[in-house]
């Protein structure tokens, strides 16, 4: 096994939360991340977003967080009925039954009157039953916690936007004053904005969605540090699940580099004995050349070392990764049994890279997982929820994070061309690694052959022939250096000066 030493997972927003300030979960663990800790007590916060983006549902996490904790939580509901409220939140899993409500949904008769609101004057509370059914409840309650959703139906009770602003600054101190926590959304429409709620607000938490991608931002949090940028986010059948932007500079571990074997010594040769851990190995070559099968060599010898592996399947299935593998040899399936090996497959633009990130966080933090190969980069741009460039970005800052961890990483990259000009990744992501080992086919005599070579090592020295080298029934063979082989990277090999 090998010697790690100082193995402590260092987290910036651990070092940076400002612990002179109260602070109050979301009830989502990933927003409490960005939010260096949660919500700063006692402040007002608003939650915007198109409809169907999350605001109620962030809500209801909340609310029921506070409620868990023995506080008082409030839902001052504006727009929909308190039985549908209530069905919609169990339908996720939520139990309201600690929640007070307060029902103020209207009705066709609350909007056929044409009457102005002014919230808290203690001279105008008493005229309006609207006014007085909020600040008795609250008086009465002293809630911990306050959702106002949404906040922009004042809006039909205020005669112009003068009055609105007004009035929702006046509910909002009232709120604060009562040392409540609030949470308050905004319903935005083509001919009013919630610009103006973005500059009472003492935060803003923005939750975008658009072609089935989700992203929560955090552009304002007073009086606090939080973890800038777009994350990750899906709504699933539990609720929201917040997946914050790896930053790999806030991550890392001891270790030793020490060399790895693939178990294969001619292989191993030609890497110059091996790879080093915390290191990055690009596997390239064209489509059936072995690249996966050569990957799977290092997680099975990770294994007969007694470590754990993961290996993240972006182009196949699981059934077809352990058939090929079981089909030369390789112990995949009693790997998994064993539990030092976990497959993990990922659907098609099912995931946001900041929750593919995520999973092999958990690997990498609570299993202890010391190997990961992802296979491979075209499927990784083809699953992963975002652009081209970003995702070269994203997938850049995993292996980062990985190398900062002492994990060693194979990533399978294919190229197009199955014979004719060199390429040694068909992706860009030649940078990234540490060590690029090609595999490729070649016609050589009339026979379709492959060879395969290193390009790049930055640890060490390595060799720089070929081998050629096959998949057979008992796995991966490499054979001896074909010193007499020219013209491989051109496309256009030969046998000069005595060679087979």
């Amino acid at each position: 096994m090998p010697s790690y030493h100082n193995s402590v997972v260092t987290n910036m927003a651990d070092a940076t939360a400002d612990t002179t300030l109260d602070r109050v979960t979301t009830g989502v663990p990933g927003l409490d991340e960005v939010l260096h800790g949660g919500l700063v007590d006692g402040r007002s916060y608003l939650v915007r977003g198109r409809p169907g983006s999350g605001k109620t549902i962030l809500g209801f996490h909340f609310l029921t967080a506070g409620a868990a904790a023995g506080e008082t939580a409030l839902f001052i509901n504006l727009e929909e009925k308190e039985r549908d409220t209530r069905a919609n939140a169990a339908s996720l899993g939520f139990d309201l039954a600690g929640v007070e409500m307060l029902d103020l949904s209207p009705s066709s008769e609350f909007f056929a009157r044409d009457q102005s609101y002014s919230v808290f004057g203690a001279d105008e509370v008493e005229g309006d039953d609207l006014t007085e059914r909020i600040a008795d409840r609250v008086a009465e309650l002293g809630p911990d916690r306050v959702f106002v959703d949404p906040v922009t139906q004042f809006r039909y009770l205020t005669s112009d936007d003068y009055q609105f602003r007004k009035q929702v600054l006046s509910f909002l101190r009232f709120l604060e004053e009562q040392d409540a926590t609030v949470l308050f959304t905004s319903q935005r429409t083509s001919d009013s904005t919630d610009e103006d709620l973005q500059f009472m607000s003492d935060g803003i938490v923005e939750l975008s969605y658009s072609d089935d991608v989700r992203r929560i931002a955090v552009p304002k949090f007073r009086g606090s540090d939080r973890q800038g940028g777009r994350h990750g986010m899906a709504i699933r059948g539990d609720g929201l699940h917040v997946f914050p932007e790896l930053v790999p500079s806030t991550h890392g571990v001891g270790f030793d580099t020490e060399r790895i074997s693939s178990g294969v010594d001619e292989l191993d040769a030609l890497l110059g004995g091996g790879i080093e851990r915390g290191t990055i190995t690009v596997a390239s070559g064209p489509t059936g050349v072995g690249k996966t099968t050569t990957g799977t060599q290092f997680l099975a010898e990770a294994a007969r070392r007694g470590e754990r592996s993961a290996v993240y399947l972006l182009e196949e299935s699981v059934d077809t990764f352990e058939h090929r593998a079981a089909a030369i040899g390789q112990p995949v399936e009693r790997m998994r049994a064993e539990g030092t090996l976990a497959v993990e497959p990922v659907e098609p633009l099912s995931v946001s890279p900041q929750e593919f990130a995520r999973r092999i966080r958990t690997e990498v933090e609570e299993r202890d997982t010391r190997v990961v190969m992802i296979d491979g980069v075209r499927g990784y741009k083809l699953s992963m929820q975002g652009e081209g460039d970003d995702l070269v970005r994203k997938l850049h800052a995993l292996g980062r994070y990985l190398k900062n961890m002492g994990v060693t990483v194979v990533i399978v990259d294919e190229i197009d061309q199955v014979t004719g000009e060199f390429r040694a990744t068909n992706s860009g992501i030649s940078y990234l690694a540490d060590n690029v080992l090609f595999l490729r086919y070649l016609e050589m005599e009339g026979e379709l052959r492959k060879v395969a070579g290193v390009l790049k090592k930055r640890v060490g020295d390595f060799e720089r022939s070929v081998r050629e080298f096959e998949i057979t029934e008992e796995g991966v063979a490499v054979g001896e250096p074909l010193t007499g082989l020219h013209g491989v990277l051109r496309g256009a090999p030969e046998f000069v000066d005595g060679g087979p």
